[in-house]
């Protein structure tokens, strides 16, 4: 069994070609993939070659978190997740390729306890519950932001989870103008229109990691940082000032399955709308020109690969 699938030769070199994958066991998932999105943040890293070495990181690798689609068939001991239409953090099922993140591919085999149910009424807007998940899981360690520094689709998320969640509407900064547009109960400015200073809770998904200084000197007293973007560069700041302000600083890590229980049930209320996030849809077949626009065009929120038309 094989799939076409996405995948980084190495650093900004990418094809798009048929690979291998591993058999179905007895509690895996064959899902065939309709659309997989394009991180702006990890993947982005991964394709420049600027990601920080973890473990399991090394090319060639499919990229991808982002994917939904259907169960089309199973092992024995999942034979009723078949029909399900589900959300694929991604898969490790490739034998000649390195799955990290694994799922933007045409199939995956996955084990059924990774294909997370989810209403095939919301269509491609599915792709997005990684990223919801990511700023619910931010939002739930801690008081809510009053300051989100970045307007792209996390720090829109971030923005809908506080008001969904019951906060008061923060302010987003973002320094482009094309970015600012798209606010919806709360406000989207130019860092340099705002003159506060006793921000209570700052969060960071702008990925900036020489921005911090700014932000500390927007902090009250004991105020908190949350780092919820991902860094390339190594986060610095100056220590007097964050030592004057008594600032507490918070990383957010990666989003956990009751994460995406929990957003499931904003959707489905109503409370949390995903509605305006995905801005580009292009087939799969055209991979190779999607990801660089993905990733270099500010007027592109959320990339979304379609794989209905490959055979």
């Amino acid at each position: 069994m094989d799939a076409l699938a996405v995948i980084l030769e190495a650093p900004r070199k990418l094809a798009l070609r048929q690979l291998s994958l591993t058999p179905l066991g007895p509690t895996d998932l064959l899902v065939d993939i309709r659309w997989s999105g394009i991180s702006t943040g990890t993947e982005k890293l991964l394709w420049s070659g600027e990601m920080p070495r973890f473990p399991g990181m090394g090319y060639p690798l499919v990229p991808g978190y982002e994917s939904v689609g259907r169960v089309v068939d199973a092992g024995p001991d999942a034979r009723e997740r078949l029909g399900e239409w589900v959300y694929v953090p991604g898969a490790t099922c490739y034998t000649d390729a390195r799955g990290l993140f694994g799922g933007t591919a045409q199939r995956v085999v996955v084990p059924a306890g990774r294909a997370f149910a989810i209403d095939e009424s919301l269509g491609v807007r599915g792709v997005l519950f990684a990223l919801a998940a990511t700023a619910y899981h931010a939002l739930a360690g801690g008081p809510p932001p009053q300051l989100i520094v970045g307007h792209g689709a996390l720090g829109r998320l971030l923005a809908r989870l506080t008001i969904a969640m019951g906060g008061d509407a923060p302010v987003v900064w973002d320094n482009k103008a094309n970015r600012r547009t798209g606010a919806v109960g709360y406000e989207a400015i130019a860092p340099k229109d705002d003159c506060r200073t006793d921000y209570q809770t700052i969060y960071d998904v702008s990925g900036y990691a020489d921005g911090l200084d700014t932000l500390i000197g927007r902090l009250a007293h004991g105020g908190e940082l949350v780092l919820a973007g991902f860094y390339a560069e190594r986060p610095s700041f100056a220590f007097a000032p964050a030592f004057q302000a008594e600032a507490r600083f918070r990383v957010a890590a990666e989003w956990r399955p009751e994460d995406l229980v929990a957003v499931s049930a904003l959707v489905a209320s109503g409370a949390l709308d995903l509605e305006g996030l995905v801005t580009d849809i292009r087939p799969a077949s055209e991979a190779v020109t999607a990801y660089p626009e993905a990733f270099l065009d500010t007027d592109c929120l959320k990339m979304v690969l379609d794989w209905s038309k490959c055979a």
